[in-house]
This record gives C-alpha cells, sequence and structure tokens, in this order.
C-alpha cells in the first residue's frame, strides 16, 4: 500500500503500528519517527498541496480534524477523488480505536487489534495508579497565548492531567477547545503553568513572557516559579505517543512535590 499522512498525530499511529514503510508523504510537522523526515512533505497540515498529494498516487490518505481549518484539506481531497479517512480523536480511548481503525485500513488484521489492546491495557494500569493519588494540584495547559486558548474537559489533556494525578483548571468547560482570556486564567489560580503552544517547538516559548501578563505575578503557579515549558509534540497530538507525555508531567510534578517535602 501506498499511504499519505497529513497530520503529525496520524504519522504517530502509523509509527506505533510499526508501518512506516507504507508512507510516501507526510504533512511538514510530522517530526517522528526519525525515518520519516525524509519523505516527501506535502505543506503545513492546515494547507496541504493536494495536487503533490495526486502525484503520489496514494492508495490512501490519513486525513484529521484535530485542528480547526483542516477542512479545506477534506474538501480538496474529495474534488481530487483521492481514497481517506478522517482521524479525529478527543479522548485517549478514542485514541486507542484509532490505532485499531488505521491498523485494519493498512490490512494488519488481527496485529492491529494486539497493538491497540496493548494501548489500552496501559491506559487502564495508568488510571488504577492515579486513582491513588491523594493531592491534586491545578494546572493550567496553555495552548495558544493571544487570543488565548486552553484545552477543556473534552480533551485528552484532561485525562493526562488525572493521570499525572492533577487537576485541568479548565475541566469544567464542556469542549475540546477552550477560548478564555488572561484574567480568567487568573481567577483560577493554577498551582502550575504547562506552556505547550501549538507547532511551536520549546526553545522558541519564553515563560518571561507569562510574568508580564497583568496580575499573573500573584498567581500561585508565577510565584512560586512552576511554569513548565513542555514539548509540544508530545501534549498535542492525539496519538499513543501522549503517554510518553504523560510519563514526563508525572516526573515535572513529582519533582516538585518532593521539593516541596
Amino acid at each position: 500500500m501506498r499511504i499519505v499522512s497529513i497530520c503529525p498525530s496520524n504519522t504517530e499511529i502509523v509509527a506505533y503500528l510499526n508501518q512506516t514503510h507504507l508512507l510516501v508523504g507526510v504533512d511538514n510537522y510530522s517530526d517522528y519517527p526519525e525515518e520519516i523526515r525524509k519523505l516527501p512533505k506535502l505543506g503545513p497540515d492546515l494547507s496541504i498541496d493536494i495536487q503533490k498529494t495526486v502525484e503520489l498516487k496514494p492508495d490512501l490518505v490519513l486525513a484529521s480534524l484535530s485542528v480547526p481549518g483542516m477542512e479545506k484539506n477534506i474538501e480538496g481531497l474529495e474534488k481530487a477523488g483521492l481514497p481517506y479517512i478522517i482521524i479525529d480523536s478527543n479522548s485517549l480511548s478514542e485514541i486507542g480505536e484509532d490505532v485499531r481503525r488505521v491498523g485494519r485500513e493498512l490490512g494488519m488484521g488481527e496485529e492491529a487489534d494486539h497493538r491497540a489492546d496493548a494501548y489500552r491495557d496501559e491506559l487502564d494500569r495508568l488510571k488504577e495508579k492515579a486513582s491513588l493519588a491523594e493531592i491534586k494540584p491545578a494546572l493550567y495547559w496553555e495552548w495558544w497565548p493571544k487570543p488565548v486558548f486552553t484545552p477543556g474537559g473534552k480533551n485528552w489533556l484532561t485525562e493526562i492531567s488525572r493521570l499525572a494525578g492533577a487537576e485541568n483548571v479548565f475541566a469544567d468547560q464542556d469542549t475540546a477547545s477552550f477560548q478564555t482570556d488572561w484574567d480568567e486564567v487568573k481567577n483560577r489560580n493554577p498551582d502550575h503553568i504547562c506552556m505547550v503552544w501549538v507547532g511551536v517547538k520549546e526553545e522558541k516559548m519564553n515563560p518571561d513572557l507569562l510574568r508580564k501578563r497583568p496580575g499573573w505575578l500573584d498567581m500561585k503557579a508565577v510565584k512560586n516559579d512552576r511554569i513548565h515549558v513542555l514539548e509540544e509534540s508530545l501534549f498535542c497530538r492525539p496519538s499513543p505517543r501522549l503517554l510518553e507525555g504523560l510519563k514526563k508531567l508525572t516526573n515535572v510534578l513529582q519533582k516538585e512535590n518532593d521539593e516541596l517535602g
């Protein structure tokens, strides 16, 4: 099969299934695993070059609607008559089902189920471990600084927070992505701030910008220097790599707890 992935999380699902050898092209932001970096790039995930995609003669395009604006790609695939499926997960359990679905589309049969089951079993183990946590610090996840976007209650980062023994301060918002403002974040007064600006490498995120926001120096997270710059690739993509991000977050919070103790 000839597979094209036009979203980084889709590429990572293919990698989790050990099928990257089937990929013939990816979007510009797909950067994991290492071997896919040499593949033809088809443009940013919000504006895929459909003509280039057609020229690769894919048997299947793995599309997505995980970010607003990706609808344009779907329209382009439709007009070009290319075969595609849409992967649009918001929860950790949905990601497991996507692993199963993509694996079947790639002709993996039972092996796809085995990989999906392994992911589900690891998730269940982590949930059981998280249920024992007694202290649950409040986390504010910043997806984008201006306008401010943050994950709501229907997003995987709310689950990741709980699995790390914490709580997303915007978990009460009944949506996957919530637009808010600096005053509302300040009023919720989180214990920790996690900077994961979508599409931005961690070395380009500056915590000092947050300290300059009106009133933020009085927030617990800022006052106690608990602003964490994290790899957006481990937290902003709905793929099994989120479990790797979870381990990193758990270590960060544990280190803070140890220092307090």
